[in-house]
């Protein structure tokens, strides 16, 4: 057995000497495919969510948002309803919204939802909402997963490959 691995390093070309299992863990990571950091959805804006002016309702982004999420994870491979039935829950801690042109009844938007970062107890996202590329809202949110408790817990493993 070489004698790098006898005592726990491996040499590499760049590095005089790396640690095996963080070794194994860069290779383990790149030898897994990666689940999806960003998401797409189109949504068209309905009736009851406008205001009387026929504009859609600063409140409707943030369900706008959710679905984002809601679907980003989906695509991922997971849902909020099996992370629930393990007893974890992904409450909103930080949620901030940039409005910088108006939507209105019946305009098709495009909600882009990204995982801009990723710890072991909270995951970040990023969201622009377009019409016709033209960018209506940017917000940024932190979600922190909590037992039933409240009390702070890791993310779930579905979480782990993002980005």
């Amino acid at each position: 057995m070489d004698s790098h691995f006898s005592s726990g390093f491996i040499a590499t070309p760049r590095l005089r000497e790396v640690p095996v299992r963080l070794a194994m863990r860069v290779a383990l990571r790149y030898a897994m495919p990666m689940l999806i950091s960003e998401h797409e959805m189109q949504i068209r804006v309905r009736y009851s969510e406008t205001d009387s002016m026929g504009f859609l309702h600063h409140a409707n982004y943030f369900v706008y948002f959710e679905m984002g999420r809601t679907e980003l994870l989906r695509a991922q491979g997971g849902n909020y309803r099996e992370i629930e039935e393990q007893g974890l829950f992904m409450v909103v801690v930080s949620l901030e919204c940039k409005y910088r042109k108006p939507a209105r009844y019946d305009d098709v938007l495009t909600v882009k939802t990204r995982v801009a970062r990723v710890t072991p107890a909270k995951i970040e996202h990023e969201y622009r909402i377009t019409r016709d590329d033209v960018l209506l809202t940017e917000a940024k949110s932190v979600l922190a997963c909590v037992d039933r408790s409240g009390i702070v817990q890791r993310l779930p493993e579905i979480f782990g490959n993002v980005l």
